[in-house]
């Protein structure tokens, strides 16, 4: 159709070319163009041609695709039959075999329950035990026989119930031993080291004087993050260091661990002072206020005692001491009259008991102080416990102990300093009465001996 339109178009074309001396040159361009349309009629159909063939040969190919397709689709639904049918009979010699399974079985799929079951309760000790430090391979055997045994199509070998046995027993024999072996120690930090456990049973295991406990989970031996007291490491150091065969001392932790966790959570002497707080901090100052203060006067009181002695074996007074300066005072005043002469005694030893009981009065304050601070520490600690048990309810006990204990941790202070405080102050104040009593004893002699003279050359 557009090759028709393409020649009436140019026959239009060479109808409107003029008459004139061009007619020559419009004749050849139509016959040009004649000649072109023939040739692109020919290549277009030699186009065709080709295109027609590569189609019929195309449809050759998939007509013979077509039928191996087809070909391989009865031979796989043959090949189905088959195995359905082959699955069918699968499924009937089965059913067969398990009957006969069920049947030979008996009382044996009983006694593979009770073993299932025992297995698993074992299993349960193991995993729990310091024994598995020692020996970890345990659990991996325990849970293959656990699936084993609740299988039906596996069973238990005479050889696994052989070693399920031993197992048992193992358990029960090394739980009441005393060994040494080498195992990984995971530290609070993370670290692992090699190091030689000491296990006592099934309680307690040690490594070099520290505590360690099983981790299950893990199959590992961890170092407690916080060790008991002096007293308990010491021994367990003792212990492990001890030769086989010699009986040591040794802590002991019959719940497997749980009275040592709750021993380690037991606040030390340290924690104990920070719960105080503010108050227990200035308790404790004035404690040590009042520490310092007795040092001074024990140390100034014994001095001073000293030189006393020594002057009432002398007859020469001396200014290094209240008696030497009292009997400077007589030495001074002896040529008056025996009431001057008294009064001037009296200021003497007026002059010397502050000196004696310099700093007394302080420490007498602080152990009462003290105390009124430990009780204001637990009356504003209560305070806080109250405020706490108002906003979270009675449901948890602990939080109220603890508040409860943190309160009257000050009390404790206070009653800590103020009774040695009293202790310490009456030693002191005794020392200073017996000196100032050595004192008034001294000077009444010797207004006595004046007495005396005076009376003699009166007499005379």
């Amino acid at each position: 159709m557009k090759r028709l339109k393409f020649l009436i178009t140019a026959a239009l074309i060479a109808l409107v070319v003029p008459s004139s001396h061009a007619q020559t040159d419009g004749a050849r361009t139509v016959d040009e163009l004649l000649r072109l349309i023939e040739q692109g009629v020919a290549k277009d159909a030699a186009e065709q041609r080709r295109r027609i063939q590569a189609f019929e040969a195309d449809l050759a190919q998939q007509t013979e695709r077509l039928n191996a397709a087809r070909a391989e689709l009865r031979e796989l639904e043959s090949r189905s039959a088959a195995a359905e049918q082959q699955y069918q009979t699968n499924e009937a010699r089965l059913a067969e075999q398990s009957a006969r399974l069920n049947e030979r079985l008996g009382a044996l799929r009983e006694l593979f329950g009770v073993l299932q079951q025992t297995a698993g309760d074992f299993r349960g000790v193991v995993q729990s035990s310091l024994v598995s430090a020692q020996y970890p391979a345990r659990e991996a055997f325990l849970g293959e026989l656990i699936e084993k045994a609740g299988s039906g199509s596996r069973l238990p070998s005479i050889e696994e119930l052989e070693r399920l046995w031993f197992e048992m027993q193992r358990q029960a024999i090394e739980s009441g031993k005393s060994v040494k072996f080498n195992a990984e120690i995971v530290d609070p930090n993370g670290d692992k080291r090699q190091a030689e456990v000491t296990r006592v049973g099934e309680f307690n295991a040690v490594a070099g004087g520290d505590f360690l406990y099983y981790d299950g989970e893990r199959g590992n031996l961890v170092e407690l993050a916080r060790q008991p007291a002096r007293r308990y490491t010491s021994v367990a150091a003792d212990y492990a260091r001890a030769p086989a065969g010699r009986v040591e001392d040794f802590w002991i932790d019959p719940s497997r661990g749980s009275i040592l966790a709750l021993l380690i959570q037991t606040p030390n002497l340290m924690e104990r002072v920070h719960q105080g707080g503010i108050v227990g901090y200035v308790i404790i100052a004035l404690g040590v206020v009042g520490l310092l203060l007795f040092i001074e006067r024990l140390i100034a009181l014994s001095s001073i005692e000293g030189k006393v002695r020594r002057q009432m074996k002398s007859a020469e007074p001396s200014d290094d001491n209240p008696l030497g300066r009292v009997m400077a005072t007589y030495q001074k005043y002896r040529g008056t009259d025996q009431e001057t002469l008294e009064l001037r005694l009296t200021e003497a030893i007026a002059q010397e008991t502050p000196t004696l009981t310099r700093f007394l009065p302080l420490l007498k304050i602080i152990s009462v102080v003290a105390p009124l601070l430990g009780l204001l520490g637990t009356v504003t600690g209560m305070i806080n416990t109250f405020q706490a048990i108002t906003l979270f309810g009675t449901g948890d006990p602990k939080l109220m102990a603890g508040g409860i204990s943190q309160a009257l941790v000050t009390t404790v202070q206070g009653l800590c300093v103020a009774i040695p405080t009293v202790l310490l102050h009456t030693i002191a104040q005794g020392r200073a009465k017996r000196i100032a009593q050595v004192i008034e004893e001294r000077a009444v002699g010797i207004m006595a001996e004046h007495a005396e003279t005076e009376g003699h050359v009166r007499a005379a």
